[in-house]
């Protein structure tokens, strides 16, 4: 039970720290100002229940391997991971959602808002940082369910937020920080599952 509850919180706070200062936050913020915003969360969040599901079966899958197998892949998906928060964190990020919220919500039915919705982060969430994060806690870690039971809390935690508090949320938080401080954690845990590989 106690390393459930730690692979739980792992993956929440991991996945949160990722993902505040992401897209996902930025793409959610600028459907919330087209649409309703019942339609964007329940879309949202059907997308991030499909990606938890997907990246914690990838992470399955590599505990099947040698534990020192695993622990070089896992170091693999935190230096990935790493690589593209710092990438993002350290690049000027000129993306501005004004244009988006003047625009105001969109009159269309709630089923064509969840769709888009969901088809937007659904796309948006393929190979990045949370999920390399979830397949690789998954693999190490070994309590599948917990782990993707935690990221995809935090996924929606993140939409929640950016529903709830709509443009607001940029002014309130300097998201390169934030992502710089995820991908230093993430050169960690790659360095820790590197020295694991090799002198484990």
């Amino acid at each position: 039970m106690a390393s459930e509850l730690l692979a739980f919180g792992s993956a929440f706070l991991l996945v949160l720290a990722v993902e505040l200062p992401d897209k996902t936050l930025v793409a959610t913020l600028i459907l919330t100002t087209r649409y309703r915003s019942a339609p964007v969360f329940l879309g949202v969040c059907a997308a991030f229940a499909v990606q938890s599901v997907i990246a914690v079966a990838f992470g399955t899958v590599l505990t099947l391997l040698p534990d020192r197998a695993v622990a070089g892949l896992v170091a693999f998906l935190f230096g990935l991971g790493a690589l593209l928060l710092l990438r993002e964190g350290f690049a000027r990020q000129e993306e501005d959602p004004g244009d988006a919220v003047r625009a105001g919500p969109r009159e269309v039915s709630f089923r064509r808002a969840a769709l888009t919705s969901f088809g937007v982060l659904f796309a948006a969430e393929w190979g990045d940082a949370s999920q390399l994060a979830t397949a690789g806690l998954t693999a190490r870690l070994d309590a599948p369910v917990a782990v993707g039971l935690g990221a995809w809390l935090a996924l929606i935690a993140v939409a929640g937020i950016a529903v709830l508090l709509g443009a607001k949320i940029r002014d309130r938080l300097r998201p390169e920080l934030i992502q710089r401080v995820a991908g230093f954690i993430f050169a960690a845990f790659a360095l820790l599952a590197l020295w694991q590989a090799i002198f484990g």
